[in-house]
């Protein structure tokens, strides 16, 4: 039996710029966009402040969960920061999710997580900035001595690598051992039913007998906990990042 394991497909290429090709990450992931973007309407349509229904208290409690998320990991100064997490937590687990439905999870794509992963990298050296200004980071390249400054720029450089390739490497990893599994439990399933005589070999060999059970297990694992664990590491990460790049709240907006 062979196994063939590939990245995201090629649907179509658009004839300009010397051709752009839109891949499965491309499109499911404006496919997960756009269930977000539904989600938040249908919970949001027709808010009241007395009389709330069913979907709005859905929709408060979700706010309200997010929202403690980041003040209880980062702090209260930074609960504007709760719209982005929520956002990248949500696009995080749906995208991985998808794969339950047979489609491509984007974050099995590398480039998905990178891009995630730059802008969590602007966003702390502009906390960075915004704390000691331009001068003070650059500075602090250059600490402890100055002779570091290649090993912290290197530094600086590894925490949106590493935040992407963990993520990746999670997801994509699970998905080529379920299929390796697949694969094997049906190579299996042939070589122990077709040890019987005649056509009643045949027939139970065709089976999927053993391909029923592990599989789902393995989907249990890798399609369900695993996407809400690496959506829920790296949404924290984000915010530790974050917040310890901002530093110290100054003393005048914390008594104000």
């Amino acid at each position: 039996m062979n196994v063939e394991i590939t990245g995201a497909k090629i649907l179509f290429t658009i004839p300009i710029f010397g051709g752009i090709p839109i891949t499965e990450t491309i499109t499911n992931a404006w496919l997960v966009m756009a269930i977000i973007a539904g989600l938040c309407v249908f919970l949001t349509r027709g808010m009241t402040v007395r009389g709330t229904g069913k979907r709005q208290v859905i929709a408060e409690m979700l706010v309200q969960t997010a929202q403690n998320f980041v003040d209880t990991n980062m702090g209260k100064r930074f609960s504007h920061f709760a719209p982005f997490i929520a956002a990248l937590f949500s696009m995080s687990v749906l995208s991985s999710l998808l794969s339950l439905v047979g489609l491509y999870a984007p974050t099995a794509d590398l480039s998905t997580e990178l891009a995630w992963a730059v802008l969590v990298f602007v966003m702390i050296t502009a906390a960075k900035i915004r704390s000691g200004g331009l001068g003070g980071y650059l500075k602090g390249f250059t600490e402890p001595i100055a002779v570091l400054t290649p090993f912290n720029i290197l530094s600086e450089l590894a925490t949106p690598i590493s935040m992407a390739f963990r993520h990746f490497g999670n997801i994509a990893s699970g998905g080529v051992i379920s299929a390796l599994v697949y694969a094997s439990l049906a190579v299996l399933n042939q070589a122990v039913f077709g040890l019987l005589p005649g056509v009643l070999g045949d027939v139970l060999g065709a089976i999927p007998f053993l391909q029923v059970g592990i599989p789902a297990i393995l989907s249990i694992y890798f399609d369900l906990f695993s996407s809400f664990m690496q959506a829920f590491i790296f949404s924290m990460l984000t915010m530790l990042y974050i917040a310890n790049a901002a530093g110290e709240e100054e003393p005048e907006a914390a008594a104000a």
